[in-house]
């Protein structure tokens, strides 16, 4: 199966073009424009975005691994993200990272069997005086202890709102 662009995915991208001198300038929303058109940024997609904006696909790729914002696999529906940076690392991440470990069975890099769940550790998430803190999907947890975690963790497995609304 060929990677392709939707129709307003390709309007999206004509549009993005617009905003920038050259091609090259457009990688990064059009790499996340890719993202969320495919879920993740497979090599397949990486060539395609390449061919697109005339760049090399390497190139593209380097781009691509240097942003964690940018997925390289498959990721579960909610995406957390564990802050273990000096600040974090000080007040407790890393407790935060091995029960998040513990009650998913799973390592940072790793989806949970049922697709539910993605763990990563991550250098920064610019939350220093907030800390410890997670992302998850495109909310931000901060100041938690284990307990406040794995309440979130709970409620996002039975189905509910991460914030216990």
């Amino acid at each position: 199966m060929a990677v392709e662009f939707s129709k307003p995915s390709r309007d999206h991208f004509a549009e993005i073009l617009t905003r920038y001198p050259n091609k090259r300038a457009a990688i990064m929303p059009t790499l996340w424009l890719a993202q969320k058109e495919f879920g993740h940024l497979s090599t397949d997609v990486m060539t395609y975005v390449a061919r697109l904006l005339e760049l090399s696909p390497a190139f593209v790729a380097s781009v691509a691994s240097f942003y964690t914002m940018y997925y390289k696999r498959p990721m579960g529906t909610h995406h957390v993200q564990v802050c273990t940076n000096l600040s974090c690392a000080l007040v407790g991440s890393g407790e935060i990272l091995s029960c998040l470990e513990k009650r998913l069975g799973i390592r940072p890099g790793e989806t949970t069997a049922d697709g539910r769940f993605s763990l990563d550790e991550v250098e920064c998430l610019a939350s220093c005086g907030t800390a410890p803190m997670m992302q998850i999907n495109d909310d931000y947890w901060e100041g938690l202890t284990t307990e406040k975690t794995l309440e979130i963790i709970e409620r996002l497995a039975a189905g509910g709102p991460a914030a216990g609304e």
